[in-house]
């Protein structure tokens, strides 16, 4: 079990959470939500003790637990089966030591009786099976025995994070701590990792912004709001469907008693000076008993994202002819097709790597095809949202100047209020460009977009960076947008709201589906993932 005893957190004049109480319990699986900025990582790294509280609060954490590393190029020069091994720094730690010192030719006595309790320590923590149990986890993840020996560079990025995955897991801690598992994950491997949290029997709390994700996996949230964190029964749905209801219930409850205070009011007004003292009295008391409940303002901000467009394109937007791309004699794409009407929102989905901003790069114009045309329409111009903010949003500026230079017909004010509505304060907007995060940065570059006006969005891995909330706005935008949508997302709630049309890259081609995700779900259901998972 993982106790939370009385802890807070701030940083300046900010509260993130006040003299926080909660408790973790084995066999559930809890979902860490909250706005961007909430304070969910901080509570994170509270829990794994690389952070420390703002007061003298309390953590009792089990003596074993899992925590899984973002990044996840840091282990390229580490065999695979170590990286796993690592995930007990302790026995990992002893290894090392111990070998060094059996490259010393003659040991002191002092040496000698360090290495007998290394080998102490390596026999307590299972030492000598480590290799054989980090082998078969790795079996279990999909990696073969023949593979367990190479680099961790010789691996694709979504194996690299299994692997991660493993490391965490290695040694059966405990518990297991995830901050954004799926970020970066294609839809077939979010699908194997919630299969693979579903068989976890520890306690397992987990950060994401994937609300599908925290729905599927979830058995309770732990909510950051209101300067607490609640525990919510239940998945992200239940938890978001039990806040509403309870505000609406103090809301309904405060109206009661505001109509019942006018009522005593009155009274009291119309008798204060008479012989009904006693009455009058009564029911100032009552008054006071009455006084509504004061709620707490809630962290939760949502964007208000609304797309326009200046002028319609034609109704035929895009016409693509036997277009072909691919690098190194590694086809991505070859001899696709298609032709796209005004109005629809095409998703376009895959593996990591398969060449899906490769395809819209080529649609835009910014990369060569190696064979076919790509004809727009003349009035189908396009915002872009590349999947990297930091190639899009240049340093050296303020978000407010940086989106000024983007300012066609609009008066200085129109961008200050653009700005407000994406959550971008008076304060926040002077915000230096090199200073942003990353979900500042996803909403500056949706505010560009909005004020743009384009009939054409192309949107790359536009959730990355945006909190649930946002997401959400997002969603409602683009499904309210009249003109066209590219998209490329492995957000399945997101593909949900807004694709009329799937484009998918399959092991057979590249696919045009004319119809939403769940029908095409329904003829390519999401499976496990096969192969090595190798570059």
């Amino acid at each position: 079990m993982i106790i939370v005893n009385e802890v807070s957190k701030g940083y300046g004049s900010r509260t993130l959470f006040d003299n926080v109480s909660v408790k973790f319990s084995p066999g559930n699986r809890y979902g860490l939500t909250g706005p961007n900025g909430a304070g969910k990582s901080t509570f994170m790294k509270i829990l794994t003790g690389e952070t420390e509280a703002s007061n003298a609060g309390t953590i009792t954490r089990p003596r074993k637990v899992g925590v899984l590393k973002q990044d996840q190029f840091a282990y390229d020069n580490e065999r695979i089966i170590d990286t796993v091994v690592m995930g007990n720094e302790i026995l990992w730690n002893a290894f090392k030591e111990r070998d060094a010192l059996c490259e010393v030719e003659n040991l002191t006595e002092e040496q000698m009786n360090r290495l007998g309790e290394l080998e102490v320590t390596i026999a307590d923590e299972n030492g000598y099976v480590a290799e054989f149990e980090a082998a078969e986890i790795l079996r279990g993840i999909g990696i073969e025995d023949a593979d367990h020996e190479n680099l961790m560079s010789t691996l694709a990025t979504d194996y690299k994070f299994r692997v991660l995955l493993a490391q965490a897991l290695f040694g059966e801690p405990q518990a297991v701590l995830l901050d954004e598992p799926t970020n970066h994950l294609d839809l077939e491997s979010i699908h194997w990792l919630e299969e693979f949290l579903w068989q976890y029997e520890g306690i397992l709390v987990v950060i994401s912004h994937d609300r599908h994700f925290l729905n599927s996996v979830c058995t309770h949230i732990a909510d950051i709001d209101y300067d607490t964190i609640i525990v919510y029964p239940g998945n992200y749905d239940d938890m978001v469907e039990h806040k509403m209801q309870a505000r609406q219930s103090i809301e309904s409850a405060n109206k009661d008693k505001a109509k019942k205070i006018a009522q005593l009011q009155e009274f009291v007004q119309r008798f204060a000076a008479g012989q009904r003292s006693s009455q009058v009295q009564s029911r100032r008391k009552e008054m006071v008993r009455l006084a509504p409940e004061q709620m707490k303002r809630s962290n939760i901000q949502r964007p208000f994202i609304r797309f326009e467009q200046d002028r319609p394109s034609g109704r035929e937007v895009l016409q693509v002819k036997n277009l072909s791309k691919g690098f190194d004699g590694n086809v991505l794409f070859k001899d696709f097709n298609i032709d796209l009407l005004r109005g629809e929102r095409v998703a376009i989905i895959g593996s990591n790597g398969v060449g899906k901003t490769t395809l819209l790069r080529c649609l835009m114009g910014e990369l060569e095809a190696d064979a076919g045309s790509v004809k727009w329409t003349e009035a189908a111009t396009w915002s872009y949202y590349p999947q990297d903010y930091h190639d899009a949003i240049t340093a050296g500026s303020t978000a407010l100047d940086w989106l000024m230079q983007y300012m066609v017909d609009e008066g200085h004010q129109h961008v200050r209020g653009l700005l407000g509505k994406m959550l971008f304060s008076g304060e926040d907007s002077a915000k230096a460009t090199e200073n942003l995060s990353g979900g500042e940065a996803a909403r500056l570059l949706l505010a560009r977009m909005m004020m743009q006006k384009n009939p054409v969005l192309v949107l790359d891995e536009p959730t990355n960076h945006l909190d649930l909330e946002a997401v959400s706005a997002l969603a409602e935008g683009l499904s309210m947008f009249p003109g066209t949508v590219f998209v490329v997302s492995h957000d399945r709630d997101l593909i949900s709201d807004v694709a009329t049309r799937i484009l998918a890259f399959t092991p057979t081609g590249l696919r045009d589906f004319q119809g939403t995700y769940e029908e095409y779900l329904q003829d390519n259901p999401l499976k496990e993932l096969a192969g090595k998972g190798k570059r």
